[in-house]
Order: C-alpha cells, then sequence, then structure tokens
C-alpha cells in the first residue's frame, strides 16, 4: 500500500474535520449513525486510519487519524452530557420513548373512566330493575283489588288544588 503524501494527509484531515462538523450539527446521511464508520464515509476515507497499528516489531503506533478520532469521540460524549443528542435516531428513540410513555398513562387514564362508566351502568340498571319491580307491584295490588286507590289521571281534574268545591 501507497504511502500518503503530506499533501494527502493534509486534504484528509480537512475532510475528516468537515465531516465531523457535519455530523455534530446533526446533518447525517440516510442511514448513518454518530460514530467513526460513518465519519470515514462522508469523509472519503477508511476507517482504518483512526485505530492504532503495529509496528513489525510489534510495538504501537498511531493510527494516521487516530488523533482525530479521539477528538471526534470527545465532542460526541460531550453533546451528549450536555443533553444535546446528536444522534437523530437516537433523538427519536427518546421521543418515542416519551410517546409510549404518554399512551400508557392515557390508557391507564381511559381504563380508569370506563370502570367508572361500567360501575355507574351496573348502578343505573339495579335501580331501574328496583323501580320496575315496585311499579310491577303496585300494579298487581290495584289488580288484585286490595286496599290502592287510583288517582284520577291529570286530565280528568278540573280544580286546582285547595280550592273548596
Amino acid at each position: 500500500m501507497a504511502r500518503l503524501t503530506e499533501e494527502d494527509k493534509a486534504r484528509n484531515e480537512a475532510a475528516i474535520r468537515a465531516a465531523m462538523e457535519r455530523i455534530l450539527s446533526g446533518n447525517l446521511p440516510p442511514g448513518g449513525k454518530t460514530d467513526l464508520k460513518t465519519l470515514a464515509a462522508i469523509a472519503g476515507v477508511t476507517r482504518t486510519g483512526f485505530y492504532p497499528k503495529k509496528n513489525r516489531d510489534g510495538t504501537p503506533r498511531p493510527g494516521s487519524y487516530q488523533h482525530l478520532a479521539e477528538e471526534f469521540e470527545r465532542r460526541v460524549r460531550e453533546l451528549q452530557q450536555a443533553g444535546k443528542i446528536v444522534d437523530p435516531r437516537e433523538a427519536q428513540i427518546e421521543r418515542l420513548k416519551a410517546d409510549r410513555a404518554e399512551l400508557k398513562d392515557r390508557i391507564a387514564d381511559r381504563d380508569a373512566r370506563l370502570e367508572e362508566a361500567t360501575a355507574f351502568k351496573k348502578l343505573a340498571i339495579s335501580r331501574l330493575t328496583a323501580q320496575h319491580e315496585e311499579i310491577e307491584r303496585l300494579r298487581r295490588q290495584i289488580a288484585d283489588g286490595a286496599n290502592v286507590r287510583a288517582l284520577p289521571a291529570a286530565a280528568d281534574r278540573t280544580a286546582p288544588f285547595g280550592s273548596c268545591n
């Protein structure tokens, strides 16, 4: 693999910094995340430059753009700690969690109202049943000729209450 010239390296670093600003401002490509893979893709560089390497003798050496990867990860952490979510997917997850909690509350309220309505319905039906039974009992008393007298209907009354005829 050919070595990068200083000019190529400077151009790549500028592209990485521009991509970093784009990602941190929330401008992600479709399907992209706030991660090194998306950063490399937007900048047009390989991800391998973001990670440490090993020399032939086994000693570690930093990757070409490892310092930029560390800066990017540090800035992402700072933004997350400040409450500014830079990954739209994370913001969507948070919004969906809030929507779910709201819907749960609404369902609980609806269930409580439904339970109250059901209790009211039972009470109303039992009262209507009791009233109906009382009406039926009184009708049977009238039919049996018990000591119950039917009152004249309102149309039969010609004199107002309290008049002495």
